[in-house]
């Protein structure tokens, strides 16, 4: 590949990665104006009712009818679909209802420490010094925007259950991306493709038994014409283009750069909610800060290990092999 194919390459990466991180930025408060139509769980029922087949024609297109099949790995496949679709969008969601899409969206931006600290709990991968460092500079950075300034709201704030329900839904995205390591051998589009497929089937099931009990309203023809706009962005823009954006810039320029881009969910989150006239203390500001330096410092660290590691590996390759 030449260096401009390079470029070129690397440039649109930026760019889907870019496209990806604002998507679901603006996710956030979209869907909290959603609920005054739709239920959370019936909207998420419908999102991905309608996005699943979207994932599975793309499948289907790229690398042909075969790789639909399941090859014996339905039920993983349903479980992790469920926990990563069902249990990060119906938790999420459901606390969304409760905090605010600020709040939501540093939650959200955590993702990446966390799968640090899931690791080190399941397999023993201690985390970098670094990491660790960053781990507890987001935590700071979460305590000041749920704070807000005033420690004592904390405990009595209304919106606690909300963000630990934002933090429990993308503690199971977290589950769901490690998940894919069990399927090697498998592109990004079809695990994504099939596992939310089965996920989807899930949150449809729990829409439907939800309405029949009487325990969710079921949307009439009112609801669903005053939400089209709304859901034609979640289910195109936030889940069907963002997805594919993220997995083909995460492959362009490589998961330790890439990871940086969830900054944009914060950042579009409270971008959209200074637009819509949200006045944020200045404890909010810096513990958004905190948390997305928190990622740069921890993404930097790796990052510059990687390339100590490769000049090394360059190194002893020189050695064994000295020049004639």
């Amino acid at each position: 590949m030449t260096s401009n194919s390079t470029r070129s390459s690397r440039s649109g990466g930026l760019l889907m990665l870019d496209l990806a991180g604002a998507a679901w930025g603006g996710m956030l408060p979209l869907g909290k104006v959603l609920f005054a139509h739709l239920d959370p769980i019936v909207l998420t029922a419908l999102r991905y009712g309608l996005a699943a087949p979207l994932f599975l024609a793309a499948l289907a297109w790229r690398e042909g009818r075969g790789a639909l099949r399941l090859q014996g790995h339905g039920p993983r496949l349903w479980m992790l679909g469920t926990l990563g679709f069902a249990g990060f969008n119906l938790l999420g969601f459901e606390g969304l209802q409760r905090t605010q899409p600020e709040q939501a969206s540093v939650m959200v931006a955590l993702m990446p420490l966390m799968t640090a600290l899931v690791q080190w709990g399941l397999r023993g991968l201690r985390p970098a010094r670094a990491t660790l460092v960053s781990i507890l500079l987001a935590l700071l950075g979460v305590l000041l925007v749920l704070g807000a300034g005033h420690p004592q709201r904390l405990l009595h704030g209304g919106g606690g259950l909300g963000d630990a329900m934002v933090l429990a839904g993308a503690l199971c995205w977290v589950a769901y991306t490690l998940g894919a390591r069990s399927f090697a051998g498998w592109s990004a589009l079809r695990y994504t493709a099939l596992s939310c497929g089965l996920g989807a089937l899930s949150i449809v099931a729990i829409a439907l038994a939800g309405m029949a009990s009487g325990h969710l309203r079921v949307p009439d023809a009112a609801d669903l014409r005053a939400s089209a706009w709304g859901m034609a962005y979640l289910v195109l823009l936030a889940a069907f283009v963002a997805v594919l954006g993220w997995n083909a810039g995460i492959a362009r320029i490589g998961p330790t750069a890439g990871v940086l881009f969830i900054n944009l969910v914060p950042v579009t989150a409270f971008a959209i909610g200074a637009l819509q006239g949200c006045r944020f203390g200045v404890s909010e500001v810096l513990g958004a800060l905190l948390v997305m330096g928190a990622l740069v410092l921890d993404s930097g660290s790796a990052l510059l290990a990687a390339r100590a590691a490769r000049r090394r590996a360059r190194g002893a390759g020189a050695a064994a092999c000295p020049a004639l």
